[in-house]
């Protein structure tokens, strides 16, 4: 892992690279432009951002009205509005019409920190992974965020990409190539699967090399794509440890790690155990609120030493 780098950097960049290699992108913003980094579409090009002001309902609305005229249009706001406050648009508007409407708020997670609970979205992968026809997708890190954007992009009908605030390690490099449905083992290991989605793949990353001095084989997986789910890897890695711990800095409830545990009851039972939140967030600087909830690695660790019974 190599420097710390916020996954929302990735969104306004890439937005940018996609408009100069030809590809006909918009964006409609509520007032947030500056913190989710789609100013810089802006400031490339004026006439691609649209700014409703503070009105994230509308801003679905117009963002599907850009798309029936032939555009692939990106959301912005933050992921407790931009999810939260326009459910209903998203739900009748976007995904029962199959629109190419891209949702991608910024600032999800614990990891908002200072703003607080009523900031930090801990149930926006729940209410997009249970709409039809939605992709859902959850970078670990800044290249990997970088990627999502290129494959909502190119890629026909609604997505959701959960983007944050903090700065996160990185996982990947600048010659990463990810995909649509495909989960990744980045650490092979024997004892126990640490399924792991957005920032905590890093964490789970540094709680395997934790675990490996204490003669713990912690494999580890990123799900970028919750939907769709990559069965295949992730039965995969369940047969070879028999025991998964799924880790995501959202709620454990309609989750990243609901849509495992989901696949395992059917198809391949083995022990699962969910690591995340079960209640609100609260005002805080972000590292000690992953420690706080149990989402750091010495917490990671801390959760496997249990399913272990070590």
């Amino acid at each position: 892992m190599a420097q710390s780098i916020a996954t929302r950097e990735g969104y306004g960049e890439t937005l940018v690279e996609l408009v100069k290699e030809g590809h006909d992108i918009m964006a409609v913003e509520a007032d947030l432009s500056g913190s989710t980094t789609t100013k810089k579409l802006q400031d490339y090009d004026s006439s691609r951002l649209v700014n409703v002001g503070i009105a994230e309902q509308n801003m679905i609305g117009v963002a599907a009205g850009l798309s029936l005229a032939g555009k692939t249009v990106f959301t912005g706001s933050f992921a407790a509005f931009g999810t939260g406050r326009c459910y209903d648009q998203i739900r009748n508007t976007v995904c029962y019409a199959s629109l190419d409407v891209k949702v991608a708020p910024t600032h999800a997670g614990i990891t908002v920190g200072p703003d607080g609970g009523s900031h930090q979205m801990l149930e926006d992968v729940s209410l997009m992974r249970g709409l039809p026809g939605m992709n859902v997708l959850i970078p670990a890190d800044y290249w990997a965020a970088k990627q999502a954007v290129r494959i909502a992009a190119t890629m026909p009908g609604p997505f959701y990409i959960r983007l944050g605030r903090a700065k996160v390690p990185t996982v990947y490099d600048e010659h990463t190539v990810l995909e649509l449905g495909k989960s990744y083992v980045l650490r092979e290991g024997d004892d126990v699967t640490l399924v792991a989605g957005g920032i905590e793949v890093a964490q789970a990353l540094i709680a395997a090399d934790q675990l490996a001095a204490e003669g713990i084989s912690a494999e580890v997986v990123d799900v970028m794509s919750v939907k769709p789910l990559d069965e295949e890897t992730i039965i995969a890695s369940a047969a070879k440890t028999g025991r998964v711990l799924t880790v995501e800095e959202h709620s454990i409830y309609g989750g990243m790690g609901s849509a495992v545990a989901e696949l395992l009851g059917e198809k391949h039972p083995v022990p699962v155990t969910r690591l995340g939140l079960t209640t609100f967030g609260q005002s805080g600087d972000a590292a000690e609120l992953l420690a706080y909830y149990g989402l750091d690695a010495a917490g990671i660790a801390a959760r496997v030493r249990e399913v272990l019974g070590k």
